[in-house]
């Protein structure tokens, strides 16, 4: 087995996040489904930026933010996303380089801008996304550096990527390396509507063994099993021979394999301002601690306690070091 260097390799759309607070009205206005994310037009883009008010404006991205919260733990994370060569893809660069994320994915040279997603964030802390996707949907095989997949101890993609036909083979190819490698590869299942379009593909990459560990909130694993009890879902979670570590928000999370069932409580967050990359810090905790050998219920704590750090402020990365905070709370860092 190739030496490990990272503690995971996230693989994503690497998206600018410009967040502003707005109230319930703003939404209804525009027709937008709270909580939900759409994708966008440049019309689009440019008419809502304009309307938004003041921003904040910060790299994002699922598995980016996930990456960036391994590295504020003290991990070795690595990224593959695609930026183009303009000014947000040189601020998302050195965003991501200057957490101790490894980054090195060739650029965009032609067409299409860096992506940006305009998140509004309700006073509940409840936050509606639309983006553009841009120079992140050019991803493709070609940005599949075999090496660094080889040398990650656990290779973690987006379902987002599942849209893009070059995106999917390059979420294939790089299972397949790590496979070969002996290394585990994880999926989170993004959204409700993504499991909504693939869920068949999504359950086939489960049933075949593409992938060993699925990421899920409470709604999108419900839609990937097509019930509305979550025992049901959690029983088909278990049966499928992966494991599955679940999100329930304030109820906290659960890991899920044929084994056991283990469930943790959330963290006390006294002033929820953003829930913006709550799953993704999840994950960080998450894969964190497996890449370090905690046994899965440790992994889970972690996993909330990071979710909790990153909601008490706008930004869907960590403001504050994380690995102090778990070191303040006992974990082994």
């Amino acid at each position: 087995m190739t030496e490990t260097r990272f503690d995971a390799l996230c693989i994503g759309n690497a998206i600018c996040d410009v967040f502003a607070h707005v109230e319930e009205d703003f939404l209804k206005e525009e027709n937008l489904v709270k909580g939900a994310m759409r994708l966008i037009d440049t019309d689009e883009a440019v008419r809502l930026f304009d309307k938004m008010g003041q921003t904040v404006r910060v790299s994002g991205g699922s598995a980016g933010n996930t990456a960036a919260g391994i590295a504020s733990l003290g991990g070795k994370p690595a990224y593959f996303g695609k930026v183009a060569e303009d000014e947000l893809g040189d601020a998302y660069a050195h965003d991501m380089n200057g957490t101790g994320v490894y980054f090195n994915t060739p650029r965009l040279r032609e067409w299409k801008p860096t992506a940006r997603s305009m998140i509004l964030i309700t006073p509940d802390g409840e936050r509606t996304m639309n983006t553009y996707l841009g120079a992140c949907t050019e991803f493709s095989p070609a940005d599949v550096d075999e090496e660094v997949v080889a040398a990650s101890a656990v290779t973690y993609m987006e379902g987002y990527l599942w849209d893009p036909e070059e995106a999917k083979k390059a979420f294939l190819k790089a299972a397949e390396i790590a496979h070969a490698h002996g290394r585990q590869v994880a999926i989170t299942l993004s959204d409700s509507f993504c499991v909504d379009r693939y869920r068949s593909e999504f359950l086939g990459l489960l049933s075949d063994g593409t992938v060993d560990l699925m990421f899920a909130n409470e709604h999108e694993l419900k839609a990937l099993y097509e019930t509305s009890d979550l025992d049901t879902a959690v029983a088909a979670a278990r049966d499928s021979g992966a494991l599955t570590a679940l999100t329930l928000g304030k109820d906290g999370a659960m890991a899920i394999n044929r084994e056991q069932t283990v469930k943790v409580s959330a963290q006390t967050v006294d002033n929820v301002i953003d829930l913006t990359g709550a799953g993704d810090l999840f994950a960080s905790g998450f894969l964190f601690g497996l890449a370090r050998g905690y046994e899965l219920m440790n992994a889970a704590e972690l996993g909330c306690l990071c979710a909790a750090n990153v909601i008490g402020h706008v930004g869907a990365r960590p403001e504050r070091p994380l690995k102090n905070i778990a070191a303040q709370s006992g974990f082994d860092i």
